[in-house]
């Protein structure tokens, strides 16, 4: 760590904080010992937040202290395993009770909302406890990859917020801790010439960005013959959407860095992050995960299920046994770098990330990029599935892709979804990314 990273991360990113009323930096520094309890200490503390957690939202927030009653719900002796008698909290249910859902005692609150990739936009609110653990949490597993705040970082980000908000005072903070912009909306091959003359300039020690965005940067830059290695990136972490086995693969050759894959979302917080030992460790101290079937109840150990949060530092907006419509695996073991957190297995995306066959088998998106995604000629693509089930490829290719590899598709993919499948191939000059800036394989909208 140089004297400069040591500053900021020791002095001038604290500062930063208690400016803005966080107290992050205590909090990483209770995270990073609480990491090493056993699991069983672990959901003991995981218990005692509940209570203290549940507890203020007895008192304070009108819709849960209405909920706890009618359900005689005892608050004071509940633990985790106690949620499941709780309701779930659902997009639709936020909406129509987004004042009834504000603490009382709340302070300022910041309004935000999600894009509605599912079809479902949302609108809620974040208090400054929620924030400061967030970032809490992301520093910590920030600094289990030997890299640290004021370490030269290059972000490929596509979210509005972020890509609006570049006033003086911020860009005046990006500099001093050495943390550089680059927007993901704009992806042309020019404009990723210029991205790879950057981070070979700046010499950054970490990247972070969205996982389709690196992905493509680092193709483009083998398009080009242009090797990244070499240039001192410590890690290339990724999150806001599915990472792919490709993708992780491209990322790490190109750029010669190993991925960190993270999972979150501006709704459900940041939730599990992975060590240098792979595992997807979950921020258990503040956050519960459960994973449930699509009747609601909870599914075992190394079964797949929808992914259900409760965010301990949400009492001011709560989300509590929040449906997040992301599927995932816990994992049976614990992860062997020591930590008592517990582990996601894999995390497989949206619900709309699956793709629905003609006989009403649910199928993951991988079961249609594998058919695509080597095929000679093929430069990008997208999957698209509507209500009733037709399927559409778009798909991007040079002369490569002809009538023979063309056919090979069509006959991989109906063996797939079915022979009697409605489904088209369009070819389209180009794949514009979501309204996020996230490029994504597949978007169906088939009925859940």
């Amino acid at each position: 760590m140089t004297i400069y990273t040591r500053l900021c991360s020791n002095l001038l990113f604290p500062l930063h904080e208690r400016l803005k009323r966080h107290r992050s930096p205590a909090l990483r520094r209770e995270l990073e010992r609480s990491q090493w309890l056993s699991m069983s200490e672990l959901r003991s503390l995981q218990d005692s937040n509940l209570r203290t957690f549940l507890a203020r939202l007895r008192n304070e927030v009108p819709y849960y202290r209405s909920l706890f009653g009618r359900l005689r719900f005892d608050v004071d002796a509940a633990t985790v395993a106690d949620l499941q008698c709780l309701p779930f909290l659902t997009k639709p249910l936020i909406g129509q009770n987004l004042d009834a859902l504000k603490s009382e005692k709340a302070g300022s609150l910041a309004r935000f909302n999600t894009g509605g990739s599912t079809g479902e936009p949302l609108i809620f609110f974040q208090g400054l406890e929620r924030v400061t653990h967030d970032v809490a949490a992301k520093w910590r597993a920030t600094r289990w990859w030997d890299v640290d705040i004021g370490d030269r970082e290059i972000v490929l980000w596509g979210s509005p917020i972020e890509l609006t908000k570049q006033d003086r005072i911020k860009r005046l903070r990006d500099i001093v801790l050495r943390t550089e912009l680059l927007p993901a909306f704009q992806m042309s091959d020019r404009q990723m010439d210029s991205y790879l003359e950057r981070i070979s300039t700046a010499r950054p020690r970490m990247l972070f960005g969205y996982a389709s965005a690196l992905a493509l940067l680092a193709q483009h830059a083998e398009r080009r013959g242009r090797g990244m290695g070499g240039l001192g990136i410590r890690v290339a972490f990724t999150t806001g959407e599915t990472l792919y086995p490709d993708q992780r693969a491209v990322i790490e050759r190109v750029f010669g860095a190993p991925v960190a894959n993270g999972y979150g979302s501006r709704d459900g917080g940041f939730i599990a992050h992975q060590c240098p030992q792979g595992g997807l460790h979950i921020s258990a101290e503040h956050v519960v995960v459960e994973l449930v079937d699509s009747t609601g109840n909870v599914v075992r150990n190394g079964e797949t299920g929808e992914i259900v949060v409760t965010h301990l530092a949400t009492a001011e907006f709560p989300f509590v046994r929040y449906r997040t419509g992301d599927m995932a695996i816990m994992a049976d073991e614990p992860c062997p770098c020591g930590r008592g957190l517990p582990v996601l297995q894999s995390v497989h995306g949206r619900s709309t990330d699956f793709v629905v066959a003609q006989d009403g088998t649910r199928m993951h998106a991988l079961a249609l990029i594998y058919e695509v995604r080597d095929k000679p000629g093929v430069k990008a693509f997208k999957f698209v599935q509507s209500e009733d089930l037709s399927l559409e490829l778009l798909v991007v290719a040079d002369a490569g892709f002809d009538s023979e590899v063309e056919a090979r598709v069509r006959s991989g993919i109906l063996a797939r979804m079915g022979q009697q499948s409605k489904f088209d191939i369009r070819r389209v000059d180009s794949i514009p990314p979501e309204k996020s800036g996230k490029y994504r394989y597949v978007v169906s909208r088939a009925p859940r």
